[in-house]
């Protein structure tokens, strides 16, 4: 597929680039603000935020909250490859594919882990990637999608929390444009997918729990709707508990906690829980709720794991030594990230060739047992 339109953020980047290299724009200049480029290249604020971000990733400018993006510099991988963008151009010397990245957020060590899966596997190919943030936000991911689509080869599109479908994503179905699903997948709409056995995960952790003696096993999670994969891993757990004789208790079942910008008090219903030992073990459906818990439980004076258990999902960040000791469900996440790019490759290198079949690669997940499981109190 040839490209002959360069996307908005990747105009609005080479512009600042440009700047930066002839020196018209030197160390520590500020740059104009979002709003103003919003005005001077007519883009969204979502477009301006990518490219602003994609600078910032790669050392050309820095941020400063609150005052606003301010020039850094060339950085030295770039003055040590080429002396300007503008050769770099000319020479032509692109990549033969092109793929985007539609991804919510950059929140954690999962999704960096799993970036990282679909960085190294394309740079080995040869090939280029674009990756777009949605702020978990559907509209904003309908926008990405439309912008992106027309000047990529094809899509990796890790879905947004939300209670319908987006249009966007059944509309590239419906046009047999490439692009493959990774971590979540529609129901009832057939595409290409790569995710994780959830239901197989939880039913790991609570096969765990239960041989260390726990009975009271709370599972948690803080998305703010029933997203496919916490929905399968909550019937994962009612499936590993029906299959004890255990009865279910739904107050076990926490589904809905709800936790702001400044974290949680003493006062918040998930802290009071904690505290008042509701559960002696707990399975959280994500990392950062994982050491939340590890947190509520060290300012309640709750031994992990002598009082109460923890199993996470995901491997928490691997900087902070106290954090990568909990017991947790390894997604093989870089694996994920590796399986979506052979199997996008795959659909662009067949488009066209043969009637379109659908893949739903699903991987196994993983106990990693740590420091924070132990048997349950007699």
């Amino acid at each position: 597929m040839s490209q002959d339109r360069e996307p908005l953020y990747i105009k609005i980047q080479n512009h600042f680039k440009d700047l930066i290299i002839s020196r018209e724009l030197v160390e520590d200049d500020k740059i104009p603000t979002e709003k103003d480029l919003m005005d001077d290249f007519d883009v969204s604020r979502i477009t301006v935020v990518n490219a602003l971000a994609e600078l910032a990733k790669d050392g050309w400018i820095y941020r400063i909250p609150g005052r606003g993006s301010f020039v850094k510099g060339i950085p030295e991988t770039q003055m040590a490859a080429t002396p300007t963008i503008s050769e770099a151009r000319r020479d032509k010397k692109e990549p033969k594919v092109k793929i985007g990245l539609v991804f919510p957020v950059l929140g954690d060590y999962f999704a960096i882990r799993l970036i990282s899966g679909i960085t190294d596997h394309l740079t080995a190919k040869g090939y280029s990637l674009v990756v777009m943030l949605t702020n978990n936000s559907k509209e904003q991911e309908k926008e990405v999608i439309r912008e992106l689509k027309n000047t990529v080869d094809g899509l990796i599109i890790f879905p947004v929390d939300a209670e319908v479908y987006n249009e966007e994503i059944i509309a590239l179905k419906m046009q047999n444009y490439p692009f493959v699903l990774i971590d979540r997948y529609l129901p009832g709409v057939e595409t290409n997918v790569v995710a994780s056995d959830s239901a197989f995960a939880t039913m790991l952790a609570v096969d765990h729990l239960w041989e260390l003696g726990h009975r009271n096993i709370a599972i948690c999670s803080d998305s703010p709707l029933m997203t496919v994969s916490v929905d399968e891993r909550i019937q994962g757990y009612n499936e590993a508990l029906k299959q004890k004789g255990a009865l279910i208790n739904p107050s076990l079942i926490l589904n809905d906690i709800h936790i702001n910008g400044g974290g949680m008090n003493a006062e918040h219903p998930f802290f009071r829980f904690v505290k008042n030992q509701m559960a002696t073990a707990y399975i959280a459906l994500n990392c950062s709720l994982g050491v939340q818990i590890l947190s509520i439980a060290k300012q309640v004076g709750l031994r992990v794991p002598e009082d109460i258990s923890i199993v996470t999902f995901d491997n928490p960040t691997p900087l902070l030594e106290e954090f990568s000791l909990l017991t947790h469900i390894d997604q093989s996440e870089y694996n994920m990230g590796a399986e979506a790019v052979q199997l996008l490759l795959q659909v662009i290198e067949n488009k066209g060739k043969q009637p379109v079949k659908f893949e739903k690669k699903i991987l196994k997940p993983s106990l990693v047992v740590r420091k924070t499981t132990a048997e349950a109190k007699a």
